[in-house]
């Protein structure tokens, strides 16, 4: 029998009237029934949320780091059992999920230590003119207020971590909404906090159906919006709530550029590998997996066979076997869709080189060459198992390409040359440039986001307290520097 799971309001368990199943994109298997909150529930939680909120931000740091370094150590001892369900509810292949656990670890652990030593703040003496004689400026970072973190389902898990930890760390209630499709782990996420004895009020985890989020999104009780999702919705968000902070991480179709003195055999079979690899893992379905390879004409003609041969020795299959590298799309209308964006490619002229094959859910890994700038995947985040292959001459080339997209969130550049790197990090439009290796790296500890469509604001543990803070200023007289 499938058991429920119990949502989390206001830091304690509760059930609603309805639930619903979740189930595998592998085989259609329940993996469990997850409650709904109804709209009186939501509205406790919000108010919870509220009523916390001075309260939580004058917590002492130590109670915060405390609760936070116990959902790390957790974690660690639960990452087996978690990266299961990771795998079972979204399809990824389990090898990820155990990788997707150990960065939860890490984002919880970072914002233990962020709340340290975050917002002790910065003295400023004013006397550098005449009129600021005897003042001193004291400056500290607050809360801007209760966070609604609206998490996807690529990463179920990590991507909750990111909204909820640095609220936490920084003493802002959250209320966090994970996907419809993935909702099973950031519930266990809520059994982690429950053991902490934080306040209450200052979190809930509530599966709230798409259609009901647009009254969450608009209550002004909540002025800080933390999106990861589509470019459509995350925009949508924000024009519909003007006057409230938003966070939107909205993907982007990451370019890998291969330049001419990346040029060995080895060089190159690194190249194909890291390819090959960072175009499929999730199923091709992260904000910066590989979509577009942008290679140098000199070296064009041997990396392309490489990068064939790479991507079809990538094991697909069950995603609960340990061998399976990739696994299916989420659903099998992410299948179809990435199925139809292929097949319009070919039709207009792409070359496919290996993949092209849709079963249920999964979609075989896929090479396309010369592919025409105007179809579908050439524009958008194919968020599926599918690179291109693009010939240019010459480095300038090769910027020109990766920055000819409404999307600019990371890129990923092959080359030995440390000018060449400076100028790549100065000329490509994106939030982050990973030199001689693929754009698909993040550490968690660093900024992430985009530019151009990809979004507004950085995550990374510091830098999203940074943005759900605002920087309050006191000025305090009569004193004698």
């Amino acid at each position: 029998m499938t058991s429920t799971h119990a949502f989390w309001l206001a830091g304690r368990q509760a059930t609603g009237e309805e639930t619903f199943d979740v189930t595998s994109p592998w085989d259609g298997r329940v993996v469990g029934r997850a409650a709904v909150p109804t709209q009186a529930q939501v509205e406790e939680a919000v108010a919870a949320a509220y009523a916390a909120r001075d309260a939580f931000a004058a917590t002492p740091a130590h109670v915060r780091a405390a609760a936070l370094d116990h959902v790390s150590k957790r974690l660690v001892e639960r990452t087996e059992e978690i990266a299961q369900l990771i795998s079972a509810e979204n399809g990824k292949p389990v090898k990820w999920a155990r990788g997707e656990v150990a960065r939860a670890v890490s984002v919880f652990r970072f914002a233990a230590e962020e709340a340290r030593r975050f917002n002790g703040g910065e003295a400023q003496r004013l006397d550098t003119d005449a009129g600021g004689v005897g003042r001193l400026a004291l400056t500290r970072r607050f809360p801007k207020g209760v966070v609604l973190g609206i998490a996807p389902f690529n990463f179920p898990l990590n991507l909750c971590a990111h909204k909820v930890a640095p609220a936490l760390a920084v003493g802002a209630p959250i209320i966090l909404k994970p996907a419809p499709a993935t909702p099973l782990s950031a519930l266990v996420l809520g059994e982690l906090l429950a053991e902490t004895g934080l306040p209450e009020g200052s979190w809930s985890v509530l599966p709230v159906p798409n259609d009901r989020m647009p009254a969450l999104v608009r209550d002004e009780r909540l002025p800080v919006i933390s999106f990861t999702g589509s470019d459509k919705v995350g925009y949508a968000i924000m024009d519909s709530v003007p006057r409230k902070h938003c966070t939107l991480e909205l993907g982007g179709n990451a370019a890998a550029v291969v330049l001419a003195d990346f040029a060995s055999e080895e060089d190159l079979d690194w190249a194909a590998t890291r390819i090959a690899t960072f175009s499929n893992y999730q199923g091709g379905q992260s904000c910066i997996s590989v979509q577009r390879v942008i290679a140098d004409a000199s070296v064009y003609d041997r990396l392309v066979p490489k990068v064939v041969a790479a991507v079809e020795a990538q094991v697909t299959g069950d995603p609960s076997d340990d061998a399976t590298d990739v696994g299916p799309l989420v659903s099998e209308d992410a299948a179809k869709r990435v199925e139809s964006w292929v097949d319009e490619a070919v039709k207009a002229g792409a070359r496919l080189l290996t993949g092209g094959k849709r079963e249920g859910a999964s979609y075989a890994p896929t090479v396309l060459a010369d592919v025409p700038a105007e179809v579908t995947i050439s524009c958008e985040e194919v968020f599926g198992p599918v690179l291109t292959l693009k010939k240019v001459d010459g480095e300038q080339a090769a910027f020109d390409a990766v920055n000819d997209s409404k999307y600019g969130l990371q890129a990923g550049v092959f080359t030995h040359d440390l000018q060449t790197a400076f100028r790549a990090h100065r000329t490509l439009e994106v939030g982050g440039v990973v030199i001689g290796d693929v754009p698909s790296y993040r550490a968690d500890q660093m900024p992430y986001g985009g530019a151009k469509q990809s979004g507004v604001g950085r995550e990374g543990v510091r830098f999203a307290m940074e943005d759900y803070t605002y920087e309050r200023v006191m000025v305090l007289t009569g004193l004698q520097l």
